[in-house]
This record gives structure tokens, sequence and C-alpha cells, in this order.
């Protein structure tokens, strides 16, 4: 072996070895715990995916903090190497390698599952390892409660990153507009307390920014008095005459929401291979009771199932986690609309409604698809209620009502993946076709501002891209400020800023 040969060798060596470091160095210097691969408890937390893809996806092991220091130190290890790793909350996200790895180390929350309630301030600070159902569960006894998901089994750490739409969302605003102050841990390794009048900027990329500017070890959240809450499922048959009646009462409950303290999302849902096509509709109502009136356009249709009842907060997001199928590989993706008239609502609706049948019947011969689509109000008063509270990066404006679709398919074998992929694609594509083509015809306000929902994004989605100019300029200045050298835009997944 000639010398340049043996030194090329020998470096390549040496960067195979140092790549291969940070679960050995975590566990030699550290007293963090460490998960090795094929071991049951390292097997049990790859389990906590909800997309079994993400969960197939293999880390070279698994680091479970339990402080921020101790987040700090995982950061620094890595600074060594050249490794990628994810970060996971909840595992919720289905898209490979953003809250997933193959071949790195894998940084789970878990062990930083503080809940701890200051009745004093009305605060709550609640660590990213949560479940939203964990989180209600804690402070049911307390008589507060705080904005988070509408399936208790959501994470929190991803969710709050991703601006988190909420039941509570009409009377509090996004998730993210609850965050009073976060703890943070930068690519340098040090840890900051970031609020409104501490960075002020990173506050705001924060809120609907993703982890594109350190790991957030605790958040600081605004709590808000709770007690007994209404809700459950309708399930209905969806013929056509059905379908037309909910297409149009959830565009007039968009448009003249009753009350704030109601909740709604509306799905369809399609399991090809038994024909199976229906419509559930998850209802909630902050109080025992809602008045009457409030969801009367829904139920006079004639739901076939109704679950609906006087509960506990926590119950009722427990309950909601029946949803979650086990088992299957899940891909979602979204589009955002603006809310057409009460006049050009039939086709306008009806539009959207056809078209994801028509692209979700190319995948029925896939085994265990099952295809849902979500229509979520979004009434112009979240955007009034969020500018009051600071803001975030989705910058809602007031001057529209909107409604945020997601997408969901979810089937059995990796093997399918491409061909869901182009269907995923095809739908979220074929419904800002749709919009589009509405709003040169004048049937949708042309003039609208419609940005993604991270939280359902699909993961070759431009979220940044549909941004306001000075919200993705903002996130372009903090990432610089922040994460001059790259290291969570090279080293992990998710939606990235693009350069200037």
């Amino acid at each position: 072996m000639t010398l340049n040969r043996f030194m090329i060798w020998a470096v390549a060596l040496a960067a195979s070895v140092a790549a291969q470091n940070t679960c050995e160095t975590v566990e030699a210097q550290t007293a963090i715990k460490v998960l090795k691969s094929f071991t049951i408890d390292y097997n049990k937390e790859q389990s906590q995916y909800w997309s079994t893809f993400s969960g197939d996806l293999k880390p070279t092991c698994i680091l479970e903090p339990e402080t921020s220091e101790e987040v700090a130190a995982i950061v620094s290890i890595l600074h060594k190497n050249n490794e990628t790793f994810a970060i996971k909350s909840g595992g919720h996200n289905p898209n490979n390698h953003f809250a997933s790895v193959d071949g790195g180390p894998l940084i789970s929350t878990k062990r930083l599952n503080e809940v701890i309630f200051n009745a004093d301030s009305e605060t709550v600070r609640v660590g990213p390892g949560n479940r939203w159902d964990e989180v209600g569960e804690k402070l049911d006894k307390t008589g507060y409660t705080v904005v988070g998901g509408r399936i208790g089994n959501v994470g929190v750490g991803g969710y709050l990153l991703g601006n988190g739409l909420s039941f509570m969302s009409t009377e509090y605003g996004w998730a993210s507009n609850s965050v009073i102050e976060y703890t943070v841990v930068l690519a340098n390794s040090s840890i900051v307390t970031v609020s409104e009048t501490s960075h002020p900027d990173l506050w705001m990329a924060l809120k609907g920014g993703g982890n594109n500017f350190g790991i957030v070890t605790s958040y600081l959240l605004q709590a808000y008095p709770q007690g007994d809450v209404w809700g459950g499922n309708l399930e209905f048959e969806a013929t056509p005459e059905k379908t037309a009646a909910i297409l149009a009462a959830v565009r007039n409950f968009t448009e003249n929401y009753p009350d704030k303290k109601a909740g709604i999302i509306v799905t369809s849902e399609r399991t090809l291979s038994t024909l199976l096509n229906i419509w559930i509709l998850f209802l909630y109502y902050n109080g025992p009771e809602p008045p009457q009136g409030v969801f009367d356009s829904f139920l006079a249709i004639g739901p076939t199932i109704n679950t609906c009842k006087t509960q506990r907060y926590a119950d009722l997001l427990s309950g909601n986690n029946w949803s979650v199928l086990k088992g299957s590989i899940y891909t979602i993706g979204t589009e955002t609309m603006p809310l057409p008239s009460k006049e050009d609502g039939p086709e306008v609706m009806q539009a959207i409604y056809d078209h994801w049948v028509k692209v979700s019947d190319t995948t029925k011969f896939v085994p265990g698809l099952i295809a849902s689509i979500a229509f979520q109000p979004m009434p112009r008063g979240i955007a009034t209620i969020s500018k009051s509270k600071g803001g975030d990066m989705m910058d809602l404006d007031d001057q529209h009502d909107r409604i945020i679709i997601e997408l969901d398919y979810s089937f059995y074998y990796k093997s399918d993946f491409d061909q869901v992929d182009i269907a995923m694609r095809a739908t979220y594509g074929g419904f800002q076709s749709i919009v589009k083509g509405y709003q040169q015809g004048g049937l949708l306000a042309s003039d609208a501002y419609l940005p993604l929902f991270m939280n359902d994004g699909f993961y070759p989605q431009d979220y940044f891209g549909r941004l306001r100019p000075e919200k993705l300029q903002l996130a372009q200045s903090v990432q610089a400020q922040v994460d001059p050298d790259g290291f969570w835009r090279d080293r992990t997944g998710g939606f990235k800023i693009p350069s200037k």
C-alpha cells in the first residue's frame, strides 16, 4: 500500500470510528440512560411511533436524557462527529427522519416529562416527553388545563413547535400562542431561556418554526380554568346526500362560528379494500353541555352513532385515541383554502371532496389502505387572538375565514410507499390547483394568504416558502444567529429553512 493510499485509508477509518462514537461516548462519560439495539427497552421505544415505517428505521442507540444539562452534553458530543441524529417526542410525525433516524443516535425526550402547575401564576411547566392525555390527567384535579392536542396520544414537543391546532383554538389561539417561555439547548450546547423579552426573535421563530433552532427541553404554558367538557364522535354513512349536507354544514359552521367554546374536526374515511365510506366528526364544547343550536346543523343530518357526552377533559382526549391505528404506515399531508361563500360553497367543497375520492381510488389495491380527509375550520377569530398574544410564524390575518385540510393515507407495507407517495402529492397538489382555479374564476378570495400547517405537512411540502416573506426572513436571520454552522440544518431531519 502506498503512503498516499494508506493516509486516505487511515483518515477514512478515523472518520468512520468517530462517526460511531456518540453512543459509546455518552455511555462512558455521562449518566444518561442509553438503550442499545436488540434490547427489550430499545424495541419498546421503537414501537411508539404512529407510523411503523418510522419505527423500522434503526438508530444506533436511543439516548434518554432527564435534564437540559444532559441534552446539552449530548449535543456537545455530537459536535465531535458527523453522525445524523433525530429528536423524538411522541413519535406522531410520520415523515421518516423527522423524529426517526437510521444509523445514528435517537434522542428521546420521554424522561423530560415534568408537569408542574403553579396556581399563583396560572402557568404549567411541561416537558416535551409528555403526551397530551398525560398532561390532561396530571392537571385534572387542579381545575386548570392548557391548550394542547385533540388526540391524547399526540406528543407535546413536535406539536408545539408546529404551532398546534386545538379544540380550544377559537378561545385561546394556536397552542404556541400560549407558550410563555421555552428552555432551549442551542447548537453550541448552551442552555437559554427564551421569552418575549429574552431572545424575542427566537421566541417568535419557535412558534411554528419546527426543530431548526435547538432542542426545547421545557415549555412554560399559560393555564386556563377548566371543568367538565362535552364531546365525542358522530358517525354518518357517506351517502351523496349526507356528504353534501356535511360539507355545507362545516362551511356554514366556519363562517358563522356559533360559539368560541366549540371545536370540531370533520373527517371522511374510506377503507378501500372493503368499500367502507363514512364520515366521523370529532365534537368538543368547553362546558358540561353545548347551548342549543351550536351543533344542530350536524345533528340534524342524522348520525348513525353518537358518543357525545359530558366528561372530564382528560377522558375526552384519551377517548379520541381510538383513531390511532397501530401497525400501519402513515403519511400525512395538508393544504389551506379560503372559505367559499354560501352560494359557491356547494360547488367548491364538492370539488375538493370529489378530487380526494378520485385520487384515493388509485390506491385501492394497496393492502390495508385507509384514506382520510379532515376539514378543520380556521375562522378569522383565531388570527385575531393570535395577534393579541404576540403572533406566530404562520401569521394569519383576520380578513378571511379558512379551512385547513388534513390528508392521511395509512397502509401495511413499505413496498407500497412509492405508490402512496405519488397519490399524496397528487391529492394536495390537486387541491392547490382547484383553489387557484376558483380564485381566478372569482369563486374564492384571490387575495387570501394561504400558508401550510406544519403539523400536518408531508415531507416535500414547502412550509417555509408558503410563509409571509418577512416571517421567512426572520427564520433565516434567527437560524444564522443561533446555528451559523448548520448543525440542525445538516444533521437532522424536518422542514428546512431555505437559504437566502
